[in-house]
């Protein structure tokens, strides 16, 4: 994966997909433009720009190119944590959780991905601390 940071633009066509997969440029129109209004030929264009910052690749199908994202959201989380944190996640969720209004319900959830994070790590000790 690249070190590029993603806009925000990109992002959004980045979530759709990782939603579909893989997908044609009428297919990321078809999902982006209820939300966001984009023409079919930004679309385009912006999937070619993330094309050539490698942030999505493409093969042809026919006449149309199909696009996949060659970063998954954990990678670019992992880098974002990296690059504003210096890759301390107490300091990342600190700052979460002090600026989002949680309920005791999304605190318990919080927790218990924790545990189930926890146990996750014990049972596989060799790939991490």
């Amino acid at each position: 994966m690249t070190d590029i940071v993603p806009t925000e633009r990109e992002m959004e066509i980045l979530k759709v997909l990782w939603e579909l997969q893989e997908a044609s440029v009428r297919q990321v129109h078809e999902q982006l433009e209820p939300v966001s209004g984009l023409h079919f030929n930004t679309v385009q264009t912006q999937l070619r720009i993330m094309d050539d910052k490698k942030l999505v690749a493409h093969r042809r199908d026919g006449r149309s190119f199909l696009y996949r994202a060659l970063c998954s959201r954990e990678q670019l989380s992992s880098q974002f944590l990296h690059k504003l944190y210096d890759g301390a996640v107490d300091q990342l969720v600190l700052n979460m959780i002090s600026s989002e209004n949680l309920s005791s319900k999304e605190l318990a959830e919080l927790e218990a991905m924790i545990a189930k994070a926890r146990q996750k790590k014990k049972q596989s000790p060799k790939k991490g601390k």
